[in-house]
């Protein structure tokens, strides 16, 4: 069912009169939100706004904080110096962060211009410049191993670059050796069957 601006989705309403120490920022994010025209959906469990299906963004909370999450936040021009790249594998969408609705109802202004800007580059198509599989960084144990197993090289060259890539950020996220080399040994397996990290 496709609604219209300013029409809140009622399978989204339990989101925002579940009790939580965000309850009234999500309400005023929300506000702001059903003003741009977009349809409110519930998507992954938060509320998320669209453009002809394409996500543009959504709302989520954590221990320290409430966001809103641009999907192509990356391509926006960030002149407040506000939107943050969770982690250093995050190619395409930014946060900006929330600690209370005194912040959210002083930068009203602001949040609007960024969904506004938002809107604009999902209405003009524009696209996130992904890296390549190949340009991410094969942990060196991983490719020892490779070396090792002909078999094993075979069946990682096969499997789709996002299993591959999935691989790959799950490897290199361990900071030691060791540790590098036990996530590598537990997935041996899974890899020569042709399955993904989460499959």
């Amino acid at each position: 069912m496709s609604l219209n601006m300013n029409t809140p989705n009622p399978k989204v309403n339990w989101f925002f009169e579940k009790d939580g120490q965000w309850k009234a920022s999500f309400a005023m994010l929300r506000e702001l939100a059903l003003d741009t025209g977009l349809t409110e959906e519930l998507k992954w469990g938060h509320p998320c706004y669209t453009l002809k299906g394409k996500n543009v963004f959504l709302m989520h909370g954590f221990n320290d904080y409430c966001a809103l999450l641009f999907h192509k936040g990356a391509l926006l021009k960030d002149d407040h110096g506000i939107l943050v790249q969770q982690t250093a594998n995050v190619q395409s969408a930014r946060q900006i962060r929330f600690g209370s609705l005194k912040q959210i109802k002083e930068m009203a202004p602001v949040i609007r211009s960024f969904m506004e800007q938002a809107i604009v580059v999902e209405k003009e198509g524009m696209k996130v410049p992904l890296k390549s599989t190949q340009e991410f960084a094969m942990p060196e144990e991983f490719a020892a191993k490779l070396k090792a197993m002909p078999a094993l090289k075979k069946a990682f060259q096969a499997l789709t670059p996002g299993r591959r890539r999935g691989y790959l950020l799950h490897f290199a996220g361990a900071k030691q050796s060791k540790t590098r080399e036990a996530r590598i040994e537990k997935n041996v397996g899974r890899i020569l069957t042709g399955k993904g990290l989460d499959d």
